[in-house]
């Protein structure tokens, strides 16, 4: 029986063995996410913010901000593996500026592509999961996505104005521009557009982003 026991615990040894050594794998990659650089300023506008900055952020905002969420009620923690999910495909696709439509042509095959790549660092049953909440971020179909996509969509323009307009001043982006890029806002939380509205209006007021 000693042989039989001991052979069988050495299995599930070598078993939780490999899982950790496939999840640090995937761990250590997604490190690699403090070096992908947005292009939005953090609010001092002394520097570019990295993904990893972002992705932490939202999840601030999340905690934060769900009562004002169009469906109050939905599930936070769902939302919070969005947010600090949604870009780790970055660290191979890179950062595609939301006002950059030459690049946006092939942004969703490049990150789903790197989507394939890295969650299959992970074990399977993580494989699946992590995928199916990138997924569904993706879609922006449930209560849950649409609110972590309003927050995506906020966090860079209150950047921005926080910046004095940096970026927007950078790209020559004006006011029509970000109402028509950042209305989907409204999808996850009407108060937050409703904010959004104003932060728009506050910067065309104080010559941080051209009306037209």
């Amino acid at each position: 029986m000693a042989p039989n026991g001991c052979s069988f615990l050495s299995a599930g040894m070598s078993n939780s063995a490999s899982r950790l050594a496939q999840q640090m794998a995937f761990l250590i990659e997604a490190d690699k996410l403090k070096n992908i650089f947005r292009q939005s300023y953090i609010s001092d506008g002394s520097r570019r913010e990295n993904d990893a900055e972002h992705s932490w952020h939202l999840a601030i905002m999340a905690i934060t901000l769900h009562e004002h969420a169009n469906q109050p009620d939905l599930d936070l923690l769902k939302v919070l593996r969005m947010v600090i999910l949604h870009d780790i495909v970055e660290i191979d696709a890179g950062d595609t500026y939301i006002y950059d439509e030459a690049g946006k042509a092939d942004q969703e095959r490049r990150e789903r592509e790197a989507a394939d790549r890295l969650f299959a660092l992970l074990p399977s049953d993580q494989t699946a999961a992590f995928r199916s909440v990138w997924d569904e971020f993706e879609a922006a179909e449930t209560a849950e996505a649409k609110f972590a996509k309003a927050i995506d969509r906020l966090h860079p323009m209150l950047l921005n104005y926080l910046a004095k307009g940096k970026t927007w001043q950078e790209h020559s982006v004006v006011a029509s521009q970000v109402r028509l890029i950042n209305q989907k806002i409204e999808y996850g939380s009407e108060s937050l557009w409703a904010y959004a509205q104003e932060l728009i209006e506050n910067a065309i007021q104080d010559g941080m982003l051209p009306a037209t």
